[in-house]
């Protein structure tokens, strides 16, 4: 087949229009007689003079049903022929056409008197119907000649009674056997057609053939309109009525008033419809299915709920397919979507349910009602339900039935938020009353209310109250979090009322981030990371959400005391990073050694056009605003042996110390922004719980969807102390900086104490949070003992290694502690540190779910793969189902699996063998 190129009708973002060109044809008048005795036809235009004034309007119809107003042509004096030539544009877009869709087109004649479907002073003088698709659903275009039905106003119906072509009957009739054929207006209806393919460019151009065909084409046409009349009026003698060629329609009951003339009229009005370069097809918009998840249970509020899988419906037999025919349940498989799925409850449980609130809705024995000792023990049960547990329709009931005894208990609150009914207003006011009477609730309650979850506005503003009773310091342990609620939040983009008006939680944010520096730093440039994000997964509308919230916070600055020069300061902070930013993206692209990058970066540092070599006056680190800053030391800058480059810039501060950073482009952060964030959570959890294990979060801030800073802490790797030292390296790098003959291993006491808790609590923190990837270049050791994680690009279990370790627990490690087998003292006091670190925060695993739950739609890789298992994955590791001897028990069991196997061994070596080759 050749190829075919077209259009398509929803990409036609025009409006229709229509040429009217002039109208042809004849028409025996009224005889005097008649018009004497008629004074409603003697005043009639068209009866008067054959070339009277009329005038056209049009109208886009559409399931007979208009689509617009009628348009109609300007005033015209005719004389010799009834011609407008006038383009007319409806106020109709084709892209919002229906297949079905025509033009009513309806031509006007004046009469003073009136008549039938006469408006004003206009009456019908014909109509015509005119269909914007052809049979083969491509748009009309070019030149048109639409049948008037004479004193009939165009029909836009579907069925229209006013067709701008009549099909031609196919069978013999007495009648039609008797029809006298014109031959030339049959030849003149050839010669129209290719007309038209002439037009269209679908017949050669011959300038001076086509003159000569013109002429003789307008010769044959004044002939045919002479005769036309004449051969109507033999041809309605010999049919014996008083309608010719089956052209015009009989007179209808509401004409039957009206006089036969003395002869036919036939009337032909010729319009141009515009002519594009390839055919316009139609083509509809197609909206997808909503998914069955984007459906509210009606009944509860919670979005975790576990949707059932489809339903799966086979082909019976004989219809199955042709690979599976005579299997009757083996066939083909069809997925039936079905947009109740989840969505409504059963009717007979709802009505249950109402039935039974209705009576523990408004009655005054319900403040006083009391459980007893069975029904308490359910509730407690229900209280220690984990954030993402789903509530059954008993307990739901329970819980609304003695919601006045648990205003007391500020567990309960979120549990009642999940049996409220929200769609029921009735329930949910008092719903609302009775949270106002609430105890206060933790912050961990208080987050669990921002989430996806909850939707109700008064809701979420009682969980903001909470938080304004937070520091700063602790609400900065929150920030990343909250900063991702605001997509749930009411905030619309194309409102143009502040975002402080339409949200209780931006508001809180810009009031807190406008007091605190370090609060607006870290609420700066997690707005701009979140409006950097063009993936698909951020909208267009939620990142305008996030710039206009960011708008807001700078607007609220400027009317704040001083809040100019922290403009000032934040645009001087965007700019350093800028500048970072663009030296860090060259070396990336460069295919130059490590030696010849790092000489580039220094000269680029060194360079006083950039800036950077000193900063006057000093600016706030956008990694740690409380370090100032007042240039760059470009001798101590390094470029790292990776696939990335990144780069270790030396930074000068205002208390004469260094602060070296790594800035990195190609890379998106925030998966290791989220994850030491969380490890800063845990360590001020432990820190309560009066357990200091010396973790080391060191600062980072994604800058960008592809760049960011983190803070360098000077250590060595794990593979770099075991290439320098052969046996037991751990302790061999910690007795070499920190010697001790007289103490244990010839280590300080304080330095191996502090080895040992750090290992106890990353081993701990690591597992909870199913970190991978995990090989000795990926382990570091500071010379003062702390031990730290690095590179999070894989969490939530997730490891690009087979068969790897739930703990990373090396050999190494457990050497440098004095030995397992058989377990030394120092081994011992490891393990009874993560037992206990473990048993601390398995009483905040509330806390850190919640967090987790309000970080599934932030776009971060490792939770993004699987949204509705993210927090899952994590709550499977405290496993809450189990004791907590038990749960120490597993974990035990975890650990001595890791560090007795052999997998854990022969990753290693092969990441040292890849790392060897690396250029």
């Amino acid at each position: 087949m050749e190829p075919f190129s077209f259009g398509t009708s929803q990409s036609l973002d025009l409006e229709v229009s229509i040429r009217i060109i002039n109208l042809e044809g004849e028409e025996t008048p009224h005889l005097y007689s008649t018009l004497l005795k008629r004074p409603d036809l003697r005043h009639v235009g068209s009866n008067l003079a054959p070339y009277s004034d009329l005038y056209v309007t049009v109208q886009a119809w559409a399931g007979s049903k208009p689509l617009t107003v009628p348009v109609q042509t300007s005033y015209k004096a005719f004389r010799n022929e009834r011609r407008w030539n006038e383009w007319l544009t409806v106020p109709i877009k084709y892209k919002s056409l229906s297949v079905n869709s025509y033009l009513a087109i309806t031509i006007w004649d004046l009469s003073p008197t009136g008549g039938k479907q006469a408006q004003g002073h206009a009456i019908p003088f014909g109509g015509t119907t005119l269909p914007l698709f052809d049979h083969d659903n491509q748009l009309q275009k070019g030149r048109q000649k639409c049948q008037v039905h004479r004193h009939k106003q165009a029909d836009g119906n579907d069925n229209t009674t006013t067709p701008s072509s009549v099909a031609k009957k196919r069978g013999g009739s007495k009648k039609e056997d008797n029809v006298v054929v014109d031959r030339e207006a049959e030849e003149l209806e050839r010669l129209e057609k290719l007309f038209k393919k002439h037009e269209l460019g679908e017949i050669p151009r011959v300038e001076w053939l086509d003159q000569l065909v013109y002429r003789g084409t307008e010769k044959r046409g004044l002939k045919a309109a002479k005769n036309s009349v004449k051969s109507l009026q033999r041809q309605s003698a010999l049919n014996g009525n008083a309608e010719a060629d089956g052209q015009q329609t009989k007179a209808t009951d509401s004409e039957a008033e009206d006089p036969p003339r003395p002869g036919p009229s036939k009337f032909v009005l010729n319009v141009e419809l515009p002519r594009f370069d390839f055919p316009v097809v139609f083509a509809d918009h197609e909206y997808q299915p909503p998914p069955v998840s984007s459906f509210q249970h009606s009944s509860a509020s919670q979005s975790n709920i576990i949707m059932k899988p489809p339903p799966e419906v086979a082909y019976g037999p004989g219809i199955n397919g042709p690979d599976n025919a005579g299997n009757s349940m083996g066939g083909r498989i069809v997925r039936i979507y079905d947009p109740e799925i989840d969505q409504k409850d059963n009717p007979v449980e709802s009505k249950h349910r109402r039935l039974v609130r209705s009576q523990h809705r408004h009655g005054i024995l319900d403040k006083d009602l009391r459980p007893n000792s069975k029904v308490r023990d359910e509730l407690n049960l229900i209280m220690s339900y984990s954030p993402i547990h789903v509530l059954t329709p008993e307990e739901k009931d329970l819980v609304w039935k003695f919601r006045y005894h648990l205003t007391k208990d500020k567990r309960a609150l979120t549990k009642f938020v999940k049996s409220v009914n929200w769609q029921d207003q009735s329930e949910s006011r008092q719903a609302i009353l009775v949270i106002s009477k609430w105890t206060d609730i933790d912050v961990d309650d208080a987050l669990e209310l921002l989430g996806p979850t909850f939707d109700n506005r008064a809701v979420r503003a009682y969980a903001v109250d909470r938080l304004r009773k937070s520091d700063d310091d602790e609400l900065l342990l929150y920030l990343l979090q909250l900063v991702q609620a605001l997509k749930f939040e009411h905030i619309s983009a194309d409102s143009n009322q502040a975002t402080v008006q339409a949200s209780s939680l931006a508001s809180f944010l810009i009031s807190r981030a406008v007091q605190n520096f370090t609060l607006g730093n870290y609420f700066y440039w997690y707005l701009g990371v979140e409006y950097d994000d063009k993936s698909n997964e951020q909208g267009e509308e939620i990142r305008t959400m996030y710039a206009k919230v960011q708008y807001d916070f700078m607007k609220e600055l400027e009317d704040r005391p001083g809040g100019r020069e922290t403009r000032v300061t934040i645009r001087r902070q965007a700019e350093l990073i800028t500048v970072l930013s663009k030296i860090s993206a060259e070396i990336q692209s460069s295919n130059e050694s490590v030696a010849r990058k790092a000489e580039k970066v220094k000269s680029f540092l060194a360079d006083p056009k950039n800036e950077v070599l000193s900063i006057d006056p000093p600016i706030p680190m956008p990694l740690d605003p409380s370090i100032l800053v007042i240039g760059v030391i470009p001798e101590e800058t390094r470029v790292f042996k990776s696939s990335l480059s990144p780069i270790m810039v030396t930074f000068k501060t205002a208390s004469s110390s260094k602060y070296p950073i790594l800035f990195k482009t190609g890379d998106d952060l925030r998966q290791d922004q989220l994850v030491i964030q969380i490890i800063t959570l845990m360590d001020q959890l432990l820190q309560k719980e009066n357990l200091d294990l010396k973790l080391s979060p060191y600062k980072i801030l994604a800058t960008g969807t592809t760049a960011g800073a983190s803070q360098f802490i000077p250590s060595q790797t794990f593979a770099a102390i075991a290439y320098k030292y052969r046996n037991n390296p751990a302790l061999a790098y910690l007795k070499q900086h920190n010697p001790d003959e007289r103490a244990y291993l010839g280590v300080r006491k304080e330095t191996l104490d502090t080895f040992v808790k750090s290992c106890a609590g990353y081993c701990v923190i690591t597992y909870i949070l199913g970190v991978g990837d995990r090989h000795l270049d990926n382990l570091l050791l500071t010379p003062d003992g702390h031990f730290f994680h690095a590179d999070f690009g894989f969490i939530l279990g997730r490891d690009p290694k087979p068969f790897a370790p739930a703990v990373k627990l090396s050999k190494e490690m457990a050497d440098a502690m004095g030995g397992a087998n058989p377990p030394s003292e120092q081994y011992l006091q490891f393990k009874q540190y993560c037992f206990l670190a473990f048993a601390a925060l398995r009483k905040s695993s509330n806390l850190i779910l919640n967090l987790f739950s309000l970080m599934v739609h932030a776009n971060i890789p490792d939770i993004k793969i699987e949204p509705d298992k993210a927090v899952f994955k994590v709550k499977e590791r405290f496993h809450l189902e189990l004791n907590e001897e038990d749960a120490i028990r597993h974990l035990d069991g975890i650990m001595e699996d890791s560090l007795n196997g052999i997998m854990p061994v022969v990753i290693d070596r092969l990441h040292d063998w890849v790392q060897a080759f690396r250029p």
